[in-house]
């Protein structure tokens, strides 16, 4: 007896299938992700920062410190985002449509 998906399962056997599902896959946890890519790259620019430019304090503090800061925030971030993702995926092959969150 063949399986037959729920129907509310994404159509994957065709290419517009798939490229719906990559869209929808897409949106899910978008705020998260994309908090914690700005925070990535701008911890990653203040770590580049002392020695680009020469600049070694801002408002007191130093660009290394609110790099490691900032990198320290986007990780949590990410997680989440990953997380929130793997969740709507795994409800979405279950059959049960998903609350989605963002």
């Amino acid at each position: 007896m063949p399986h037959t998906p729920h129907p509310s399962s994404p159509d994957l056997s065709t290419k517009a299938g798939r490229k719906a599902w990559r869209h929808e896959t897409r949106m899910v946890a978008v705020r998260p992700r994309r908090w914690g890519l700005w925070l990535l790259t701008l911890g990653i620019l203040l770590m580049l920062l002392p020695g680009a430019t020469g600049l070694h304090s801002i408002y007191g503090w130093s660009p290394r410190f609110l790099g490691l800061i900032a990198g320290a925030l986007s990780v949590p971030l990410l997680v989440i985002s990953v997380i929130l993702k793997r969740r709507y995926h795994r409800q979405r092959q279950g059959g049960i449509t998903p609350r989605r969150p963002t």
